[in-house]
């Protein structure tokens, strides 16, 4: 089947939605979700969005604060373009109707995370990022010319003399592929954390539209830094669910089975440290005592507080038999965040023609080896502002041109489901084994001619059976993996989230 818009979005998270509400309403636009629509890393987001919203705190130490989380590593121009236009992306959110908590004072309430030196997290409790979902799915189902699709998996980019023309999507519920023509193209599929296996990250996050980029021609950049999120529930049934680093800010320490806090071995920030050291810490001290988990204690804290500034994991514990504001968490570090990918400028756009990137599946320069707690959102929010505006003023200079039918001339042969669910759990381990929190070159070696070999075995199985789902997403893990290994295998220092025992700091 064939459709044609202006604007073809794909990803329905905060950098989607923004976008596409973003764009003037004479627009037609598509949102691809690859499930329905809420389910996206921002519905899973906890602890809030970093802007400078107080007298007492400066664009310049906000600035700052990143630079020194990205190791040297960032763009000191797009950190201080996403800095300095922060504020006007909250005030453009309250505007929408999300409801930010509050202080008794009416104020509203900042909190702090790991690596910030000022309270200017601005949140919703818990569920900053389900709040702000909720908040713009509401206001992208009022606008009549935007168009969502359910249940669309992308698969392939349609490009030709260097220009994107849109691209080919799999249609789940009707098992076919579809072809999607647009003027402008964007890709707001979200990170790679899904290629390891814990993750913090819901399903859907498997490197897609930068496995898609990378295959059209796209640059990759910032591969390698590849962030654990220090606290996850540790629970044989709640699986990797995220516990907010703002708890850590709000006073909660991380403690070994004994009840003896270790950061302050590791970092004078102690709690507070920025999240690579944290997981490193984490990850040594498991390794060192043979523990499957450790503590994060906030039952010190009142139990009025614990309740009201973490509701969502007050309840999620509560409903496991733990109650926090009693006893410690079990937590372990899982793949949470992407901090590179498809490079582009402060436009959102890529060396590919029409072809924009914004969110995780981006790389923007803002988070150089390490990204700042909660500068993710914020990213979404001001490059899909500004990649807007680019497409915007630049829409009318691209002609409508169509992608061509979708190929199923293909040998069909019955999927043989169990092979994908082999290559899909070896993909997963072989990247936590080797090409985790702590790497070195001989674990690389042997992960990249694992890598090789599956190589072999999914583009064989592409050339003789129909996409699924699965195999999709699995199609574009391998691509992902290669991408982090390569980079990790180039980069010859540790430096901010590549921690490598054969290289020096």
């Amino acid at each position: 089947m064939q459709h044609s818009f202006d604007v073809l979005i794909l990803g329905s998270g905060a950098a989607g939605l923004t976008l596409a509400l973003r764009l003037p309403a004479n627009y037609s636009i598509a949102v691809i979700c690859k499930d329905f629509i809420q389910e996206n890393s921002t519905n899973y987001a906890q602890g809030g969005i970093a802007a400078v919203l107080e007298s007492d705190d400066t664009f310049a130490a906000h600035i700052q604060d990143t630079l020194i989380a990205g190791a040297g590593l960032c763009d000191p121009e797009a950190v201080k373009f996403t800095v300095e236009n922060a504020p006007e992306s909250i005030k453009w959110l309250i505007n929408l109707g999300i409801n930010f908590t509050k202080s008794e004072d009416q104020q509203y309430h900042l909190t702090r995370e790991g690596g910030h030196s000022h309270r200017r997290i601005i949140h919703s409790a818990d569920s900053t990022g389900r709040d702000l979902e909720e908040t713009l799915i509401k206001a992208t189902k009022s606008r009549s010319n935007i168009k969502i699709f359910e249940n669309h998996v992308a698969i392939d980019l349609f490009t030709r003399d260097n220009s994107c023309l849109g691209a080919y999507v799999y249609n789940e519920d009707e098992d076919r592929v579809d072809a999607f023509s647009a003027r402008k193209t964007v890709i707001a599929t979200g990170g790679a954390s899904r290629v390891y296996l814990y993750s913090s990250n819901p399903s859907v996050t498997s490197g897609d539209g930068i496995a898609m980029g990378f295959r059209a021609g796209c640059k990759v950049e910032n591969m390698e830094f590849n962030q654990f999120h220090p606290t996850c529930l540790y629970h044989p049934v709640a699986g990797s669910s995220l516990i907010t680093e703002a708890m850590r800010g709000e006073g909660a320490y991380l403690k070994l089975l004994d009840g003896t806090r270790f950061m302050l071995e590791y970092d004078e920030r102690a709690e507070l440290a920025p999240r690579d050291i944290v997981a490193r810490a984490i990850d040594h001290e498991i390794k060192r005592l043979g523990i499957r988990h450790v503590w994060l204690d906030i039952s010190h804290r009142p139990a009025d507080f614990i309740k009201g500034h973490f509701p969502t994991i007050y309840k999620k514990c509560l409903d496991l038999g733990l109650d926090i504001t009693k006893e410690p968490i079990p937590v372990v570090p899982a793949a949470h965040y992407t901090c590179g990918g498809l490079k582009v400028d402060l436009a959102s756009h890529t060396n590919i023609a029409s072809l924009y990137a914004v969110g995780e599946a981006s790389c923007t320069g803002l988070h150089g080896a390490n990204r700042l707690a909660s500068n993710s959102l914020l990213e979404c929010l001001v490059f899909a502002a500004s990649a807007a505006k680019h497409i915007s003023a630049s829409l009318g200079e691209q002609p409508e041109c169509m992608v061509p039918p979708w190929d199923d001339s293909r040998v069909e042969k019955a999927r043989e489901e169990v092979l994908l669910l082999h290559n899909w759990e070896e993909i997963r381990r072989t990247m936590w084994n080797y090409v985790g929190i702590v790497r070195s070159f001989e674990r690389l070696r042997r992960a990249k001619s694992r890598i090789d070999m599956l190589k072999v075995e999914i583009q064989d199985y592409y050339s003789r059976h129909r996409v699924n789902r699965n195999f999709i997403e699995l199609r574009h893990l391998i691509v992902v993996a290669e991408l982090i290994v390569d980079a990790a295998l180039k980069r010859n220092k540790s430096v901010g989230l590549h921690y490598n025992i054969d290289c020096p700091s």
